[in-house]
């Protein structure tokens, strides 16, 4: 899954910037999933959804306009773990993300500054009516008259890396996505995403993100457990499948 982040404050243009892209995209034909940070309370105080989330871990809601799920994620991954079969992942929002590569949404250039963090891959929103090029080293593009050119420029340069800043590849999660931002490092430097970490848990064919240090429990418990089985061989690859 590839992911980009549509960030600015309100009104610079994150929705319209972001519809146009998912619409582009879809054509393409790539699955979509978008997600939004809301400012706003979603389950209001008092409601049923509000009772039925005090009692149970999930809940589905089906509506005549919408259907909804409605969980608690205990960490960012948890929560974006919920679309694992699509193509690109749009956020709207999520201006404090360090592991996915952002377009930058802005009414004026002070907040292009204050929003570039080193992940900015291009700048669109309203700005992109005036007549610059480039803001901050990046190229400006107009959502909605150059949907194809910012679209192209997602499909080569989305990504995510899994957040959990084991520093396996020698930085943590944010200076690798600059580096790669940058052209100075690509996906295939992310141990984990390229399976080279030495412990490797997989869920329904999924890797399972591991710091280095439940790598080493994880190594250790299960050869401390073998290790009095006949059979066993110090050195020699491991696989362990456990079926429900």
């Amino acid at each position: 899954m590839r992911a980009v982040a549509f960030v600015g404050f309100k009104k610079s243009g994150k929705t319209t910037s972001l519809e146009a892209v998912a619409r582009e995209l879809k054509k393409r034909g790539y699955r979509i999933g978008i997600a939004k940070s809301m400012h706003a309370t979603f389950d209001r105080e008092g409601s049923d959804t509000w009772r039925f989330s005090g009692v149970a871990d999930y809940v589905l809601v089906k509506a005549e306009d919408t259907d909804a799920f409605l969980f608690k994620a205990k960490d960012l991954n948890a929560l974006l773990s919920m679309m694992p079969d699509v193509d690109f992942l749009l956020l709207e929002g999520f201006k404090s993300i360090k592991h996915v590569p952002k377009v930058i949404c802005a009414r004026e250039e002070s907040e292009v500054k204050e929003l570039n963090d080193g992940l900015g891959i291009a700048v669109s929103g309203v700005i992109a009516n005036d007549e610059s090029d480039r803001i901050e080293g990046l190229p400006v593009i107009n959502a909605l008259r150059d949907v194809e050119k910012l679209a192209d420029l997602i499909e080569r340069k989305a990504f995510m890396l899994p957040n959990i800043d084991c520093r396996m590849c020698g930085f943590d999660c944010y200076n690798m996505a600059k580096l790669i931002v940058k052209g100075e490092k690509t996906l295939k430097d992310c141990v984990v995403l390229n399976q080279r970490a030495k412990v490797i848990v997989k869920v329904d064919g999924k890797i399972l993100p591991m710091k280095d240090w439940v790598q080493e429990l994880v190594e250790k418990t299960v050869k401390g457990m073998l290790s009095a089985m006949k059979g066993y061989k110090e050195g020699r690859k491991i696989e362990i499948i456990i079926r429900e």
